[in-house]
């Protein structure tokens, strides 16, 4: 263990962006660092908590928004990396921490000193001559309090601590068993076994086995590997044997099953609710959203649902054709969909995943984005070699305006076994100005295959779609200019968070960015006009069966939340029951079944909200319609209306007031039908 002198998150940080200096911390630096932090962030609200002057805006507000600098810092360098470079030893740090800060979360919350002050401010908040900023922070305060338990008695704040903290330790528990599932399953592949599949299919899969050591080809559970696999792979029993796998993470048996655990997340949940007096988790977690109620979410979804359940009929009808055509007269299984559907879109729109991928480059993608941006925004992004990163794939940008710095933007692209799947957004720091001007720093993390050495790594379109979307994120992060920590960057409403990312993947399918940025990795050529053209007309291709498999899980979210009662609940069963309820297409699954279902069950920030997608969806293809309305998807006007009242407005006013500001009206619900080319579906 370092001592107090050398453990690097005792002293300041003299690197670039004050971020992390990574190579010079140890896994025995965490502990005592958390320890030390903890104890500061205690003794700060102590300081607040027990202050005999009256409450003021500054002796109690600003106070708390100052404090816990240090535990912020250790808690934006562990956190990042046990999401992207997991390490036995980080994870084993984590299980032990998480009850802790649960712990000392609970604590603050439920300080009746504290709340006392945060209390007598908010009865007296029209009298106290603030900042609209400053009204706003002080009435998600005192909502942050109140959800937390400050306003219960002591026997029910006393289950709540209990409930909080048991939470804290499922969710740890739930994702570290589906990181588990995902690095350790593999499928080794022989030549024979590769007939059909591209180039840069067999060069990921050949990758793949020299990083665990291997020789020869290895198939893993990373989503940029299992989806062009069942896309191209002629093999129907290795798609099967893969497809398999691959929905039943989290539910392999053993101690990496989850499906205890998601029986007792929802039961306690419930229990959280109850005391907070709501009937149900999903009726509490709504409460702070745009949505508002279960019922307006649900009426959402089933406008949708029955739609996409009419479009993906016809979908698979057309499938089992081109099967039947080719003498595969078996139904059309889930490991089917995505091969016959490329078939399909081959055959409508001439357009070959294979073909298509040489012109998706990772580095051209990125520029693409940064591009973007620039003709958004005014901004520039400058490579910044000198940036210690927490890995060597990490690559660091400076994001510069008018000569002026404004942040720091980390890209982490490649799928490996230390990093949970999917793709994501976080902060190291989040922009504010009331501790002096805090730059951010943001990271987008991926998991795209990583290509042989030398090699360009190549993404699908739906790949450089995911990259776009995580960098809305990301914009949204590095555009704050808030003064309150509480409301910077993306710090919205859930159904909110969204817009701005999806809002930003509309420009990666506009020609001038295409006919730019996506060049053939081997002759250089841009894409064709005509394929562009053909591109662009497929994207409503498929969409019944991806907006099924998207809207199950929705809907099977809000039932698991909806729930008055959980007690004997096998979540499995509650799974395949609710499908049956709604009506699931024969031979289809959700996006994410339940016990992989990361992002309602390792955490609760999209529980009872997965819905949210498709409620910004219609918030970004309402939007889009401006720019396209306006006859330019650069408008200067409505970009920089775009970029003050969202992307660098954070939580400063309601999410639909901020809308409102920069579309000049409320959404239009049909936009979504439309964009999703199902608005005639019936």
């Amino acid at each position: 263990m370092t001592d107090s002198t050398e453990n690097p998150f005792f002293r300041p940080w003299a690197t670039p962006f004050g971020i992390a200096p990574f190579p010079e911390i140890a896994i025995d630096d965490y502990r005592p660092a958390f320890d030390r932090a903890l104890a500061e962030h205690r003794a700060e609200v102590e300081v607040i908590a027990t202050n005999p002057d009256a409450p003021t805006f500054a002796n109690t507000i600003d106070a708390l928004e100052t404090g816990g600098h240090a535990l912020d810092r250790v808690c934006g360098v562990f956190f990042n990396l046990a999401g992207s470079d997991a390490t036995d030893a980080i994870q084993a740090i984590q299980r032990d921490i998480a009850p802790v800060l649960a712990q000392h979360s609970n604590a603050i919350a439920l300080d009746p000193r504290l709340f006392a002050r945060i209390r007598a401010l908010h009865e007296r908040r029209d009298h106290l001559h603030l900042t609209p900023e400053q009204v706003r922070v002080l009435e998600k305060t005192y909502k942050n309090f109140v959800r937390g338990g400050a306003a219960l008695d002591e026997t029910a704040k006393e289950r709540m601590r209990a409930v909080t903290e048991r939470l804290a330790v499922l969710g740890t528990s739930f994702s570290q068993n589906v990181l588990k599932d995902e690095s350790t399953w593999t499928l080794a592949l022989s030549e024979a076994d590769l007939a059909g599949l591209p180039d840069f299919l067999k060069s990921a899969l050949a990758q793949a086995a020299k990083d665990r050591g291997k020789d020869g080809y290895v198939m893993t559970l990373g989503r940029s590997m299992v989806e062009p696999f069942l896309t191209l792979s002629p093999r129907r029993d290795l798609r099967e044997t893969v497809f398999r796998a691959w929905v039943k993470r989290g539910e392999m048996g053993g101690e990496t099953d989850n499906t205890a655990i998601v029986a007792e997340t929802v039961k306690l949940r419930i229990e959280r609710a109850n005391l907070l007096g709501y009937p149900t988790f999903a009726a509490f977690k709504l409460d702070e959203t745009m949505a508002k109620t279960p019922e307006s979410v649900r009426s959402l979804l089933d406008r949708v649902w029955g739609k996409a359940v009419i479009r993906a009929a016809r979908e698979r009808a057309d499938l089992a054709e081109i099967a039947r055509a080719e003498g595969m007269n078996d139904a059309i299984e889930p490991w089917d969909y995505r091969f016959y559907a490329e078939k399909l879109r081959q055959q409508r729109h001439s357009l070959d995943e294979a073909a298509l991928k040489p012109y998706f480059q990772l580095d051209r993608i990125i520029e693409a984005s940064f591009e973007v941006a620039r003709r958004l925004f005014g901004v520039e992004f400058r490579p910044r070699a000198d940036v210690p990163v927490y890995h060597p794939d990490v690559r660091a940008f400076e994001m510069v305006r008018g000569g002026e710095s404004l942040g720091l933007f980390l890209g982490d692209y490649f799928a490996r076994t230390t990093k949970r799947s999917g793709a994501w957004m976080s902060a190291f720091r989040s922009q504010e100005k009331l501790s002096g001007n805090v730059l951010p720093i943001i990271v987008n993390v991926m998991n795209f295959a990583k290509p042989a050495e030398g090699k360009p790594a190549l993404l699908s379109f739906d790949d450089a779609r995911t990259l776009f979307h995580e960098f809305g994120h990301g914009l949204h992060g590095l555009l704050s200019d808030v003064t309150y920590p509480l409301l910077s960057g993306t710090s919205v409403a859930r159904d909110f968070v969204e817009f701005p990312s999806q809002l930003y993947e509309h420009w990666l399918e506009r020609p001038e960015i295409l006919g730019a940025y996506a060049v053939h990795a081997e002759t250089g050529a841009p894409m064709p006009k005509e394929l562009i053209d053909r591109l662009i007309a497929a994207r409503t291709f498929n969409q019944g069966y991806a907006t099924v498999e998207y809207t199950s899980s929705a809907l099977v979210d809000m039932a698991f939340h909806s729930l008055e009662s959980a007690e004997g609940i096998d979540p499995v069963a509650f799974e395949k029951a609710e499908l049956a309820r709604i009506g699931m297409p024969e031979g289809m699954v959700m996006r994410h079944r339940t016990p992989h279902f990361a992002h309602i069950f390792s955490g609760d920030g999209y529980s009872a909200g997965y819905y949210s997608y498709m409620w910004s969806e219609v918030l970004d293809a309402d939007g889009f319609a401006a720019f396209e309305q306006a006859g330019d998807v650069f408008d200067p006007k409505l970009a920089e209306r775009l970029g003050l009242y969202v992307y660098s407005a954070g939580n400063t006013r309601d999410p639909l007031e901020a809308y409102v500001a920069f579309r000049g009206r409320e959404p239009d619900p049909e936009a979504l039908l439309v964009k999703r080319g199902l608005a005639d579906a019936a």
